[in-house]
C-alpha cells in the first residue's frame, strides 16, 4: 500500500496535459469544419477482433453467462452506423488491448477512428494530410508503395521473394528463432527491424498496397500481385494510422474471420465469437467507404516530443 500512495501523481505535467485538451479540440474543430458527425459507440462488446495480432481484454457482468470484451477498436460498431445511413462520422475513444505495454503501448489508450462514404483510401490519405498538416505543422506526406519501401530499405521484393529468401534476409539483419515463421511474420518482421525506423523522416510517409494476405478489413485489388487496399502512416518511424478501402462484401468477411478462427486455433490462442451483427450491416449494405484508425496519444507524442506515452497521459497502466 505504501508504494501504491507515493505514486499517486499525474506522470504527464499540466503544460503537456494542456496540449492534449488543445490537440483534441483541434481535431473536433477539424471535423466540425467537414461536416463529419461525431458518434460513440459501446466500449463493451458481445463480439470482438478475431486478429490474430491482437488480445481483447474479456470481462463478465453479474447475472451474465457470456463474456463481453472490450473494444480494441470501434469499428465494427462505426460501420453498423455506416450501414443505417449515417454518413461520414468520427469517433474519440478509449480502447484496450492486452499485451502492449512500453514506451509506445499502454493497454488503455485513445483512437480517432472515421469513415468517408464514396471515399477510396487515396483520397482518404489526402484528408490524413491535411489533418497531420494542420494539427502537426508537418510538411505535406510522401507516398511509398509497401513493394518500394522494401526495395529500398530492407533489399528484398516483398512479393516475389520466397519464403527462404525473406527468412535469409531476416537472420542477416540480426532477427534470430525465425524457422517456425511464416510468411507474413517474416514480412511484419523485415518491416519493424528495417523498414519502419526509415519511414517518415522530415515529413509524414504514407505505406500502401500492402500484401493481399494482410488485408485485414480492407478490399483485394486484382492484379500481379494482388495487393491489399490498405495503407499506414508513420512520421519519424513511429505508426500513427491504419487505414482501408474498405471491404464490404459480408461472405468474403465471414470467410477471413473463418481463417482467422482456425489459424487461432492451430496457434493456440483464444477463440473469440466472430461479430455477427457486423455481419447482418454488411449484407443490409455497407456504403462503398474508406476508414482510418489514428493512434491519439502518439500523436500528442509527436506534437510534444516525446518517445514515451507516460508522458502524455495522466495515469498510465502502472499507475492506475
Amino acid at each position: 500500500m505504501a508504494d501504491e500512495r507515493s505514486d499517486w501523481r499525474p506522470t504527464a505535467t499540466l503544460e503537456v496535459l494542456r496540449v492534449r485538451a488543445e490537440t483534441l479540440a483541434s481535431l473536433r474543430g477539424f471535423f466540425a469544419e467537414r461536416g463529419v458527425l461525431e458518434v460513440e459507440t459501446p466500449a463493451l462488446s458481445a463480439a470482438t477482433v478475431t486478429d490474430l495480432h491482437l488480445h481483447s481484454v474479456a470481462c463478465r457482468l453479474d447475472g451474465d453467462h457470456r463474456p463481453l470484451y472490450l473494444q480494441t477498436s470501434p469499428e465494427f460498431a462505426m460501420k453498423r452506423l455506416l450501414a443505417a445511413g449515417s454518413g461520414p462520422i468520427y469517433q474519440i475513444c478509449k480502447v484496450f488491448r492486452d499485451g502492449e505495454r512500453g514506451r509506445r503501448h499502454n493497454p488503455e489508450f485513445t483512437m480517432l477512428e472515421w469513415y468517408r462514404p464514396g471515399w477510396d483510401h487515396h483520397r482518404l490519405m489526402d484528408e490524413i494530410d491535411d489533418l497531420l498538416q494542420a494539427v502537426l505543422g508537418v510538411e505535406a506526406a510522401e507516398r511509398l508503395s509497401y513493394a518500394d519501401a522494401f526495395r529500398r530499405h530492407a533489399g528484398v521484393d516483398p512479393h516475389a521473394a520466397s519464403d527462404g529468401e525473406l527468412r535469409s534476409r531476416a537472420a542477416a539483419v540480426g532477427v534470430s528463432d525465425i524457422a517456425e515463421l511464416d510468411r507474413d511474420d517474416l514480412l511484419n518482421l523485415l518491416l519493424s527491424h528495417t523498414v519502419e525506423a526509415r519511414l517518415g523522416t522530415g515529413r509524414p510517409t504514407f505505406l500502401f498496397d500492402y500484401p493481399a494476405s494482410q488485408a485485414a478489413l480492407a478490399r483485394i485489388r486484382p492484379g500481379d500481385p494482388p495487393v491489399a487496399e490498405r495503407f499506414e502512416v508513420f512520421i519519424d518511424g513511429i505508426e500513427l494510422a491504419n487505414g482501408f478501402h474498405e471491404l464490404t462484401d459480408p461472405e468474403e468477411q465471414r470467410r477471413r474471420f473463418a481463417a482467422d478462427l482456425a489459424e487461432r486455433r492451430r496457434r493456440g490462442l483464444p477463440e473469440v465469437p466472430v461479430d455477427e451483427r457486423l455481419l447482418a450491416a454488411l449484407a443490409a449494405g455497407l456504403p462503398g467507404c474508406a476508414g482510418v484508425a489514428l493512434g491519439v496519444d502518439r500523436l500528442i507524442m509527436l506534437k510534444v516530443g516525446t518517445r514515451d506515452i507516460a508522458d502524455i497521459i495522466a495515469f498510465p497502466i502502472d499507475r492506475a
